[in-house]
């Protein structure tokens, strides 16, 4: 009885949404090329091939032009440092990482919203403009993080002149500088998170031996230790406040 139910139960419902299926209307979607004698319309593949390309190269701009470098290796330096193993997991520190970027980068996404987006979606403002325009608060924000240390190394490396102004120096040697100079900073931010986790592991270990426990692992200790001080100090706001505020 209970087999026959269910199977009554699977037929009555797949018939159900079979009858629902045929009372709604798909949209007839297209795709392939045709022979054209007008340019205008080759032009337009060409941009929307164009799109798509930039389109698949979105993560890595986010990942290279903006805050997202630094804010995800702090955050890994720092599970690391507390010895959490897989915890906070990958997808909570990419995730978080994420809307830090968002809301780090928030200015200047809206002065593009604002400048180029809008302007060259009314159709008051060309491609090539809208993306310079686009390019203006990015290429700020890289500069006000990059070193000149970095910009240097890679003017040279690039072969090119010494620019006079930073408008006369190409993005494709401002990328690479500002990613050395974050890979830096983060490292940095790092070490320093290291330290009172490293201190806490030493007083650990140190205390195991005077007591004749070799065979217990300090990290098993020390692990408890180490999450109480996280927390008692507000540890995740102090830094991601700090991360936010490092980018001022």
């Amino acid at each position: 009885m209970k087999k026959a139910s269910i199977a009554l139960f699977l037929i009555g419902f797949f018939g159900a949404s079979m009858s629902w299926a045929q009372g709604v209307t798909l949209p007839n979607v297209q795709l392939g090329f045709k022979t054209t004698q007008n340019p205008q319309e080759v032009v337009n593949v060409i941009k929307i091939l164009l799109t798509m390309t930039v389109l698949t190269l979105a993560p890595a701009i986010l990942i290279l032009m903006t805050s997202f470098t630094r804010i995800v290796i702090v955050l890994s330096f720092l599970r690391h440092a507390l010895g959490t193993q897989s915890l906070p997991p990958n997808q909570l520190i990419v995730g978080l990482s994420l809307f830090l970027t968002l809301f780090v980068m928030s200015p200047f996404l809206q002065e593009i919203n604002i400048n180029a987006l809008q302007p060259y979606l009314a159709g008051k403002m060309s491609q090539d403009t809208a993306i310079d325009n686009s390019l203006s608060p990015l290429r700020r924000f890289m500069f006000a993080q990059t070193r000149a240390a970095d910009l240097s190394l890679f003017i040279k490396l690039s072969g090119s002149a010494q620019p006079k102004t930073r408008a006369d120096l190409s993005t494709v040697v401002l990328i690479p500088a500002f990613i050395i100079s974050e890979l830096k900073t983060a490292f940095q931010i790092g070490f320093i998170i290291y330290l009172p986790f490293l201190v806490i592991d030493m007083v650990v270990a140190s205390v195991l031996m005077a007591m004749g426990m070799m065979m217990l692992p300090p990290v098993i200790v020390s692990l408890p230790f180490k999450i109480m001080l996280f927390v008692l100090v507000d540890g995740w706001g102090l830094l991601v406040g700090s991360l936010v505020r490092s980018f001022g």
